[in-house]
């Protein structure tokens, strides 16, 4: 513990920026995102909003929490899910992500 009282994590700082690239390179492959991010925002366009909701809301229900942003946040007809990696996702969290994501976006896709 530090002296605030907040648990430091065991891995060393250093780590962390690499996992978290790492992390979002994988969720950009999962949903055919053709640039692999600079950060941990994975943007994945879907174009109507009502489909990117509908996306996001069926990732929800099934255990993947998205942003969902629509106009007149982002122009008209760029409505799109936004994934944001985190460093401490393990396998089952990608796993997860991969088995939801690859299902949701075969049908918003269509």
């Amino acid at each position: 513990r530090d002296v605030t009282g907040v648990q430091t994590c065991a891995l060393p700082i250093s780590w962390r920026p690499e996992a978290v690239l790492r992390h979002a390179a994988a969720l950009a492959r999962i949903c055919d995102v053709a640039e692999i991010p600079h950060s941990a925002v994975v943007s994945v366009l879907l174009g109507e909003p009502e489909t990117a909701l509908a996306a996001a809301v069926a990732c929800l229900d099934a255990g993947v929490r998205v942003g969902c942003f629509r106009p007149p946040t982002v122009p008209v007809g760029t409505s799109r899910l936004r994934l944001t990696a985190r460093a401490s996702l393990n396998s089952d969290d990608l796993e997860l992500a991969r088995t939801v994501l690859t299902d949701v976006l075969s049908t918003a896709r269509r």
